[in-house]
């Protein structure tokens, strides 16, 4: 199932792809590289487990939109989108998590 907001999000990048760097903080992503933006998604994701073990969830909120908003760039920088995430969910659904994960190892 699409997710509007997500998918006018993925849009939205994918549009700023080509702009100048100085026009958009996504340009500037795509303009540094791959390493880069894969690094912030790192930055991202630490910063949401960090928010995660403060007590706190309210702050999970905003720490886990831009470690979307990151995955989502680094998606389109590999020219992957949202929907090739949601196919592999699809292919998921309904395995135990112990067989997927033992799939992947084999």
């Amino acid at each position: 199932m699409a997710d509007p907001i997500l998918d006018r999000l993925e849009a939205t990048i994918r549009a700023r792809r080509d702009a100048p760097a100085d026009a958009s903080y996504t340009a500037s992503l795509f303009a540094r590289g791959r390493a880069k933006i894969a690094q912030k998604v790192g930055e991202e994701a630490v910063e949401t487990v960090i928010a995660a073990c403060s007590g706190d969830a309210a702050s999970i909120v905003p720490e886990a939109a831009d470690l979307l908003f990151h995955l989502a760039v680094l998606l389109a920088d590999a020219g992957l989108s949202l929907d090739d995430v949601r196919a592999e969910l699809e292919r998921r659904e309904g395995v135990s998590g112990h067989d997927e994960k033992a799939s992947r190892t084999a």
